[in-house]
């Protein structure tokens, strides 16, 4: 049975280290990512269902980045609530237990699913007989199970390990506070295994992009069209490779030093305070991956692709047919004479 903390003070002890007391101005570019981000994903949905996509190893990453992408939204609306102040025994336990744990659930599976489109990209460009199999259907359905399972092994225990019983409140309340000994140590190896998991993912990224690109500049001496194409792929895989590392980068650069604070093996109250500040920074910079991902699906799906482009064709048309002469004239009659 999950042990729920018993808040009895709203008072802070002048030696507390306070490092979370500034996150308003987080809050207010989450419920902008928020909204952006949301807007986006619905107009994927309804490209991916309006479309009919077909069954392609291509579209099976990109729906599985989708369904991240809608549940990392989810988990939003309680973090901005915590970050604006909100004092709430049950939904500050709620945030350290479910919906933090949810962030980073589909953060990594959104990393592990960009890694696979980038490989996969590389995969259709080199038509290697020998990789033919890897760009199956069957094979992308088995690698996007492999990677929840792996998400979820790493993540679910920080919500199932038991947490203290009775934790005095104050503002400088922080999860790792909540947390036993055990769940420290779980937390310390689930950030462990997410870094690893990123590592990994960013050497896939690079390599494929890097040798796409190597391969799209070779097609510079070719026919007019053939140099037209490469220049737009060449400009979609920057940037792909460019908003992949601005996210997730600078997060990672800084998730281990900011645990060692959460372990108390760093106790410094200052570094203690600039380091959660530069976490919370660049989290906020990861979590921006969901207003960038549907130009992701625009980029490399062809359903998607299809059906914003005929929406915005048909808007275009029904303006000029609006603006013909004849629609003109019976607009405005000549007056009589």
């Amino acid at each position: 049975m999950v042990a729920f903390a018993n808040f009895t003070s709203p008072t802070t002890p002048p030696e507390v280290c306070v490092i979370n007391d500034h996150m308003v101005p987080f809050a207010a570019f989450y419920i902008l990512i928020f909204i952006v981000g949301m807007v986006g994903c619905l107009v994927a949905l309804w490209a991916f269902i309006r479309g009919r996509i077909g069954k392609k190893c291509m579209n099976v990453y990109l729906i599985n980045l989708l369904t991240s992408d809608f549940l990392l939204m989810l988990a939003l609306p309680v973090k901005i609530a915590i970050d604006l102040g909100v004092k709430s025994e049950k939904l500050t336990i709620f945030h350290c237990r479910v919906s933090g744990v949810l962030i980073y659930i589909n953060m990594y599976a959104s990393i592990t699913f960009l890694a696979f489109v980038s490989v996969h990209r590389y995969l259709q460009i080199t038509r290697s007989s020998k990789l033919f199999r890897l760009q199956e259907v069957g094979f992308a359905a088995m690698m996007s199970a492999v990677v929840w399972l792996l998400v979820l092994f790493n993540n679910v225990p920080n919500m199932a390990i038991p947490i203290k019983e009775h934790v005095q409140y104050t503002p400088a309340l922080t999860c790792a506070d909540l947390k036993e000994e055990l769940g420290k140590h779980w937390h310390t190896l689930s950030v462990s295994m997410g870094m690893a998991i990123f590592l990994n993912a960013t050497m896939a990224v690079l390599l494929s992009n890097g040798l796409v690109l190597k391969r799209l500049w070779g097609m510079r001496g070719g026919s007019p069209e053939e140099q037209a194409s490469a220049r737009e792929a060449t400009n979609n895989i920057a940037t792909v490779t460019a908003a992949y590392v601005i996210c997730f980068v600078p997060y990672h650069a800084v998730r281990m030093p900011y645990t060692f604070t959460q372990t108390q093996k760093v106790t410094d109250c200052s570094l203690k305070r600039h380091l959660f500040l530069a976490k919370e920074s660049t989290l906020l910079l990861a979590i921006l991956h969901l207003c960038f991902d549907p130009v992701l699906y625009f980029y490399f799906c062809h359903s998607f692709r299809r059906q914003i482009t005929q929406v915005f064709s048909i808007k275009k048309n029904a303006v000029n047919s609006d603006l013909t002469p004849d629609n003109v004239q019976a607009d405005h009659p000549n007056p009589i004479p």
